[in-house]
């Protein structure tokens, strides 16, 4: 007699679902595929490769020293306003660059998720990682600029992967509120790079909170963005914001950020490949 084959059914849930941490973890080899293809095929074609990582921010920075230095003499709390702008760059970029990438992740990836089953949060998740890798190469170019300046961490520079840890966890919760809105409206994408700018000048990248009104202050510091950048100053400058109410204040916030997008993407997952 011939044995039956179990047979699995694969459906799309209802509602507002639990976050299935553990089989994202299952797929923890998928994540790593997806992140390694996706460093890979970046820098395939381009004559420079991955000097690119590198060559964006320093000119980017070139550019800041001129205009914003030099010629709009903006203040930057008696460091050297090159590594003074570079040390906020660096983790701003992480942020907005992981951020665009997790909000077009799906769209991007349609061919993938349209055949094959997965946890589809992998593939944000996957964005913010594939960021990370050019975040490395970068600080790299930033320890040699302090020691050009003579420039030296102090202890506090063991809270640094805490401040990166702050940037991916506001770029994941505001790209999966985003990676799901692009799938139904596709013009998110169009907005996404106006948020990003927006969000830009209302962090403290190119300038310090020290010329912020006092009484705007401690709201401007509610942006999470601005206690990465100024954490990042504090930590290996020595300049900067130090940590304090404000930014437990800042850290629930994109906590409550990361939990909410998280269950919003999960309601939506289901009907994903419908809408793309």
């Amino acid at each position: 007699m011939k044995q039956e084959q179990p047979l699995t059914i694969i459906q799309a849930d209802q509602g507002w679902l639990p976050l299935n941490i553990d089989e994202i973890w299952a797929y923890r080899d998928l994540l790593y595929l997806l992140v390694w293809r996706d460093i890979r095929s970046r820098y395939r074609q381009m004559a420079l490769g991955p000097l690119w990582i590198v060559l964006q921010p320093l000119m980017t920075i070139a550019i800041f020293s001129v205009v914003f230095g030099g010629f709009a003499k903006i203040p930057s709390d008696g460091i050297p306003y090159p590594i003074f702008a570079y040390a906020a760059l660096l983790p701003w970029q992480l942020f907005a660059t992981a951020t665009v990438k997790a909000s077009d992740s799906l769209v991007n990836n349609v061919h993938l998720i349209s055949k094959v089953y997965f946890p589809r949060i992998i593939v944000p998740i996957a964005a913010v990682l594939v960021s990370l890798a050019d975040f490395a190469a970068s600080f790299g170019v930033l320890l040699l600029m302090m020691l050009f300046y003579r420039i030296y961490p102090t202890f506090a520079v063991i809270t640094l992967p805490l401040y990166i840890l702050l940037a991916m966890g506001t770029a994941w919760g505001v790209g999966l509120w985003l990676a799901s809105l692009s799938v139904k409206f596709r013009d998110v994408a169009i907005a996404v790079t106006y948020l990003v700018q927006i969000w830009f000048y209302a962090t403290a990248v190119i300038y310090p909170t020290s010329i912020v009104p006092e009484k705007w202050r401690n709201l401007f510091l509610l942006n999470p963005m601005t206690q990465v950048v100024e954490g990042f100053r504090w930590a290996l400058l020595g300049n900067g914001q130090p940590p304090n109410i404000i930014s437990l204040l800042a850290v629930i916030l994109v906590i409550v950020l990361l939990i909410s997008g998280a269950f919003y993407f999960r309601q939506t997952e289901g009907s994903i490949v419908d809408e793309i």
